[in-house]
Order: structure tokens, then sequence, then C-alpha cells
């Protein structure tokens, strides 16, 4: 079985692509998926005889969740996963978890026989997403929680809130942008902040955007 990668040395420059709409995947966090389309099984039967590694990436614009054939454009940052957890429910259907290891930039297709996409990426902008405590301090955590607090409720979303105060704040702040039901654009501004502060801020604004819109709303009708 391979190892998760410690730094992004350890990562191979040329990797697989799963191209998936409004899926967000961060640094340090977990991510279930189901796979059935057959040419992401023949993705995940190839990482399993080789690294386990994949890159998550979203498609350009907000069409089909996962968009068929090579030629629909991919956003220029994704996020590299370790496959850490399977089960084959069937022949062509998984039920994987993907570990976020750290973000990558796209820099050219690479062409090839196989069913899925492969590309080469650059690693060295995010070196400091092996860090896990990397910004901890920099997050107004009372203020993210309050905010936060009021968006699960306003959005009804689920976060296990007894759970919390064991967390570290960047565990947090991903946890979080993970789980809040933002479209795709907003997510990919998330996965692209350059520093823990300004996503915990970019998260908040969206928030509170969101919920002074439907106020503003309900007061017009």
């Amino acid at each position: 079985m391979s190892i998760r990668p410690k730094n992004i040395e350890e990562i191979e420059r040329i990797v697989p692509l799963f191209p998936l709409s409004g899926t967000l995947l961060l640094p340090h966090t977990q991510r279930p998926l189901m796979v059935f389309e057959a040419r992401y099984v023949s993705l995940i039967d190839y990482i399993l005889t080789t690294n386990r590694m994949l890159g998550l990436v979203q498609p350009v614009g907000e069409g089909e969740e996962s968009p068929p054939g090579r030629q629909v454009p991919l956003q220029q940052v994704g996020c590299m996963g370790y496959l850490c957890g399977f089960e084959e429910i069937s022949e062509d259907r998984y039920m994987i978890v993907l570990e976020g290891v750290a973000r990558f930039e796209l820099v050219e297709e690479i062409h090839g026989d196989a069913s899925f996409r492969r590309a080469r990426i650059s690693l060295e902008r995010f070196g400091d997403d092996f860090n896990l405590t990397k910004g901890e301090g920099d997050v107004d955590r009372e203020q993210f929680l309050a905010v936060l607090k009021a968006y699960a409720e306003f959005a009804d979303f689920e976060l296990n809130w007894p759970e919390i105060d064991n967390i570290k704040t960047p565990e947090l702040v991903n946890m979080c942008s993970m789980l809040s039901p933002l479209d795709p654009t907003q997510k990919q501004a998330l996965l692209e902040a350059g520093t823990l502060y300004e996503r915990a801020q970019i998260l908040m604004a969206l928030a509170e955007l969101e919920m002074e819109r439907a106020a503003t709303g309900s007061i017009l009708q």
C-alpha cells in the first residue's frame, strides 16, 4: 500500500484527473464520493495499482456535474487527493474516501489512451498546504463560529457542534468550506484562497451575503 505524501517532492507531476463540478476538497480534510461512471471506475482501478493519488478539479462553468469528453476546460487550480479508503460496491461502482493533500496548478493536459484525463501539474505555490497549523492564529475563531452557526441554521446543513471544540481552527475553516451549500464558482474561490484567513473571510462574507439577501427579499415581499 502506498503512503500519503508528506511534502510536495513526494507527489508526481503527471497525475490522473477527476473533474467534478461543485465538489470541494481541501488539504487535511476527507471527502466521501460514490464513483460509478466507467471512466472513473477505471481511474480508481488505476490508482489502486500505483500511488492512490488523483487530482480533483472542477470544470469551468456550471454545466454538467461530470462533463464527458476532453474538450471541456478545467479550472487552473485543483486539489490532490489520496485514496485513504474504498469499498467495491459492485464491478462498476466504488465508494471511496479522498483525503486532501495539497492544491495544484494545471500546467498542461497530457493526451493518451486512458479513458480518464491526465495532466502535468505544479505544486510549488502550495508547499504550505502540508503545514496543518499554518495561519491558525490569524482567524478570529469566535467570530467565524458565530457566523457559521447562523448560516448553518439558515441554510439547513448540519455541523457536529459538540465536536467543534476538539477541532483545530484550520481544520474547522476547511471543513465548513467543504460542507457549506455554495455554488461551484464560490467553492473555487474558497479553494484558491491564498491563506487560511482569506478563506475564512471569503466564507463568512458569502454566508452573510446570502442571509442578507434572504432577509431583504422577505422584507420586500
